[in-house]
């Protein structure tokens, strides 16, 4: 009797478990992404800025899932890196090499293939890319790069709906509104939630425009940058927090402070309602005064717009920690957090006063890296941390092989599920850069290069034709290039091997760079 029913339960305990196989969720995907976030604006990646600062909605999906170290952009600047994400190609394949150039919604985007899959979609924020988005069963987007104070949307692609409130406080809003009453709650669902900051112009929300007013921050190393040790590109750039920062848009005042002229580019003041404009008054106002009276040069100048610089960027980086808390307490208290996907990333990293900058664009460590948190308790230990290099063109396929869908061919990165899980898994080696957007804002030159994991080699083309390698163990802070150096002949030589495989690879070249240079010329 024993040996005849001892089969029948093995049995229907595998079809027990099989169904159970079957009916268990999908998982839920929240991918949030931000707007020019440095890394070493986050307290766990301890690049020492921030011991005075602490976000405690990121630290959280930090300590409870994976931090990635390496995290790098394929072309650090807004809007292409939003079509890298979504179509997990390189820019040159999917067409948005920069900010002008067209976006081509029609092409194939990890969106469709999840809202194929069965997945509800939204987009929400800042997607930066013109059009009507597809792939979404719901968005409400900024137009172009938004607004902090009282913002436009756009829902669905065509209808312009304005709302009062600050951006950072009315997305998550949007986020949790769509999950509550509109998400289709037989499907798992997948959100885009784009935040606008911290992106250039950094105003504050209201409850924060005092926040780090009395903190004093040291100049990074390198911030009276000479650029010796560099080439053309380095010392013909504009985007020195001294000397290329405008009175209004960046530094808040209403006129250039020395000659009494106009600001360039003025604060959009005129957005705000008597309320918050008297808000904003009763915290600038006095500064700017004194600012007037003083009329500091030299360091003193420069400590002066670093720190307005660099406190309002924390500011508004507040807000982002706000925002995602909001919608993480939301999923946990409705019991969706443990089955969600959470990951945090931005488009690329930005400057924060290294080589005594701002902005973005350039292949060096702080615009090339970008934060890249992921918490999912069912497969990632709190505290992973990884140590391999990730690129955006990956995250499509990630999130693509989490929900059990296919990745397509034509998708040029891989899935870093097993990383985040701790595997042991064969990776690459290096990975590839591309920017294009010359001229154009900021005046950085056109290059292109390939990053180790100990040394980065750059080719700036099109008006100039120089080199640069950076052995970043020796030299972190790519102060002075090695190109030419008889004692790295041998790395030089192997890295020029492998950015030309590399660029085979991704099916870049001479040709396509010409293509991209004489369209932007004529768009100009």
């Amino acid at each position: 009797m024993k040996k005849i029913l001892l089969p029948f339960f093995v049995l229907c305990y595998l079809l027990v478990s099989c169904q159970e196989a079957e009916v268990a969720p999908r998982p839920n995907i929240l991918f949030i992404m931000s707007d020019d976030h440095s890394q070493r604006a986050i307290h766990a990646y301890g690049q020492g800025l921030l011991d005075k600062v602490y976000f405690p909605n990121m630290e959280r999906l930090a300590r409870e899932g994976a931090l990635f170290k390496r995290s790098f952009v394929t072309n650090s600047i807004c809007a292409p890196s939003r079509a890298v994400l979504l179509t997990g190609k390189y820019s040159h394949l999917n067409g948005k090499v920069d900010n002008v150039l067209p976006f081509n919604w029609d092409q194939l985007t990890y969106p469709k293939l999840l809202q194929e899959a069965g997945y509800a979609t939204a987009l929400i924020g800042k997607i930066h890319l013109a059009g009507k988005p597809q792939g979404y069963d719901y968005s409400l987007t900024l137009p172009g790069q938004g607004s902090y104070y009282n913002p436009d949307f756009i829902k669905n692609g065509e209808e312009k709906v304005s709302f009062e409130g600050h951006c950072e406080a009315l997305i998550p809003e949007f986020v949790v509104d769509w999950l509550e009453k509109d998400w289709d709650k037989t499907k798992p669902f997948a959100i885009n939630y784009h935040t606008k900051a911290p992106h250039r112009n950094w105003m504050a929300e209201e409850k924060y425009l005092d926040y780090l007013e009395d903190e004093e921050f040291a100049f990074p190393d390198n911030f009276f940058d000479d650029y010796a040790g560099r080439g053309t590109a380095a010392r013909e750039q504009e985007m020195e927090i001294v000397d290329n920062m405008y009175w209004g848009w960046d530094m808040k005042f209403e006129a250039n402070p020395f000659t009494g002229e106009p600001s360039r580019l003025a604060a959009p003041f005129g957005r705000m309602t008597e309320e918050q404009m008297a808000a904003w008054n009763a915290v600038y106002g006095p500064k700017n005064e004194a600012f007037l009276q003083e009329k500091p040069t030299g360091e003193a100048l420069a400590k002066f717009k670093y720190h307005r610089y660099l406190r309002d960027y924390l500011k508004v980086i507040k807000s982002v920690d706000d925002g995602i808390g909001k919608v993480l307490d939301y999923l946990e208290a409705n019991h969706l957090l443990d089955n969600t996907i959470v990951v945090y990333t931005s488009d690329q990293g930005f400057y924060l006063g290294e080589h005594g900058w701002y902005d973005k664009r350039f292949m060096y460590e702080q615009s090339l890296s970008t934060p890249l948190l992921v918490r999912y308790p069912r497969e990632i230990n709190p505290g992973t941390v990884v140590e391999d290099m990730v690129v955006n063109v990956d995250h499509a396929p990630t999130l693509l092989d989490y929900a059990g869908v296919e990745k397509p061919a034509e998708m040029q990165g891989e899935s870093w599920r097993a990383l985040a899980a701790g595997e042991d898994v064969p990776w690459r080696d290096a990975m590839y850069y591309h920017y294009y957007e010359y001229p154009g804002p900021h005046s950085v030159k056109r290059h292109y290069g390939v990053r180790t994991d100990r040394y980065k080699l750059i080719h700036f083309y099109h008006d100039i034709d120089e080199w640069e390698l950076y052995d970043l163990e020796a030299d972190p802070n790519e102060m002075n290039s090695v190109y030419g150096d008889p004692n790295y002949a041998e790395v030089q030589e192997a890295l020029h091997s492998r950015l030309e495989e590399l660029r085979e690879q991704y099916g870049d070249s001479d040709a396509l760079n010409q293509q991209f240079i004489e369209q932007s010329l004529s768009k100009n």
